[in-house]
């Protein structure tokens, strides 16, 4: 059973995080415990009812730079595209992230929630009561936790961490203009490796209960 912490102020908390660092997970079991709103892959789905093109052109595009022009189902997986762009024009992945953005400022003007990537602390950087988290852990530990995770050999495992971080890296690099390493851009630093999921879980908890 789930302990819920009830708070009276409305608060906003981002995460970002290395692949393989467990920060997903420490965020569903964040919201969890105060029983507030999680976003992550949720995101896509709400963008998708948003701009009413399928949930597939916006996997596609999910924490990648405008490095490429996404023509697939623009057109033919949704008749109603072309309510919103021309035959001739090209969703780019520019249009997706700013659909996306308008989805997470809506969201945060709502409710407190815990809201994973997609650069969700800088297009949030202006909201009251937002506090921006990273997580990273030692490379060893994440090898080990994705080869648990998705049933990878070793080498499988360090070759998804090395793409997924340099996509996650020049994502943020790109639409914000700033560092993803940069700790300028956190409030808290936490490396899981050296105290675990339910320790990280407990300081950022505490943090927001002393906050607020």
């Amino acid at each position: 059973m789930r302990k819920v912490i009830f708070m009276d102020n409305k608060f906003i908390i981002t995460i970002g995080r290395q692949f393989g660092s467990g920060g997903h997970d420490i965020g569903k079991k964040i919201a969890d415990s105060f029983g507030i709103d999680f976003y992550d892959k949720e995101l896509i789905s709400l963008a998708s009812k948003e701009s009413g093109f399928s949930e597939n052109v916006f996997e596609k595009a999910d924490e990648a730079p405008s490095n490429s022009f996404l023509y697939s189902l623009v057109i033919g997986s949704n008749p109603m595209s072309s309510l919103f762009f021309r035959n001739d024009d090209l969703l780019t992945n520019d249009k997706l992230f700013s659909i996306q953005s308008k989805v997470i400022k809506n969201i945060a003007r709502k409710n407190s929630c815990v809201i994973v990537g997609r650069c969700s602390d800088y297009i949030l950087r202006d909201e009251e009561n937002l506090t921006r988290i990273y997580f990273h852990a030692d490379n060893d530990f994440r090898v080990k936790r994705i080869m648990e995770l998705y049933n990878l050999s070793e080498k499988e495992a360090q070759n998804s961490i090395t793409k997924a971080d340099k996509k996650r890296n020049n994502y943020y690099n790109y639409y914000t203009g700033n560092e993803w390493t940069d700790l300028k851009n956190y409030d808290i630093i936490i490396n899981t490796s050296k105290i675990g999921i339910d320790k990280s879980v407990k300081i950022v908890t505490d943090y927001i209960k002393m906050k607020n």
